[in-house]
């Protein structure tokens, strides 16, 4: 009796092991079906050109802008692309203005930033960053024939009235220039742009991209790349993905960009200031 007992306890046990596999290998396929689906959310301004632009229709690899009617395009959407595609998610393109970027991120409303966005010391205390993506030289844009045509120097900017955008240390490079007349910052380089046609500013700090974008789009703004330039670090002119602070996404952005060649950057980039619509 206790024999039979005892084989009727070791079958119901096996088949409650049996069954626990069975659960536990379901509830590991749904665990890894759900990682793989959902979204991944990626803000940015969609207003500096040729890092990220605003356009109409989805010509040029152009991503829907979530909530409208307009679409996403340029170098930082390519990359995030890129990236979406190895964590197995839907790109998601939240337009932002700068200022929000950071904000909309710490909140979880964006789950990274893509913007042309430098990894400053002052952001790392409140985002972590990826390896850098892009890097670039700063440049100042100015009237084509104007006084500041033939500058090779941050020098030559003596008296001039020059500007950059909100919050970037773009702005607070201008110091390193004597006797400037510094302008209120800019919320975005569209207002820069109409800023220096119409003459209320003699030129606006940017980078090359930037500059060889708006250069080629409006015929009457020249970029001038400095013999003797501003003074830098790598921190302030590199590019990185901005992650919240401790998020697993790090490790997982860091292999996608290092499967980036430094030609495939380039192409990417080539690509973008072609396809970057008019500077306005």
């Amino acid at each position: 009796m206790k024999k039979k007992l005892s084989l009727l306890i070791v079958a119901s046990l096996s088949v409650v092991m049996l069954l626990t596999g069975c659960g536990s290998s379901s509830t590991s396929k749904e665990a890894k079906a759900e990682e793989a689906s959902g979204t991944f959310k990626v803000g940015l301004e969609a207003g500096y050109a040729p890092f990220n632009w605003t356009q109409m229709d989805a010509s040029n690899g152009g991503v829907k802008i979530e909530g409208g009617s307009e679409y996403a395009g340029g170098y930082d959407v390519e990359i995030a692309k890129k990236i979406a595609k190895d964590l197995g998610k839907e790109l998601v393109i939240t337009k932002t203005e700068w200022d929000g970027l950071v904000p909309a991120l710490a909140s979880g409303k964006v789950d990274a930033i893509i913007a042309g966005m430098s990894p400053t010391a002052k952001r790392r205390e409140v985002i972590d960053f990826s390896d850098n993506y892009y890097k670039s030289d700063l440049v100042m844009l100015v009237k084509k024939g104007g006084k500041y045509d033939a500058a090779t120097s941050i020098k030559d900017f003596k008296g001039a009235k020059i500007t950059a955008q909100l919050n970037t240390f773009h702005y607070s490079v201008i110091d390193q220039i004597q006797g400037v007349n510094k302008e209120p910052a800019m919320d975005n380089f569209p207002a820069m742009r109409v800023a220096l046609e119409s003459g209320m500013i003699d030129g606006y700090v940017s980078e090359r991209p930037e500059g060889v974008s708006s250069e080629g789009a409006n015929k009457s703004f020249k970029m001038v790349e400095f013999k003797s330039g501003f003074t830098t670090t790598d921190a302030d002119t590199s590019i990185a993905v901005g992650i919240a602070k401790g998020s697993d996404l790090t490790v997982k952005i860091n292999k996608t960009l290092a499967g980036i060649s430094k030609a495939d950057r380039k192409n990417i980039m080539d690509a973008a200031i072609k396809n970057q619509p008019s500077a306005k």
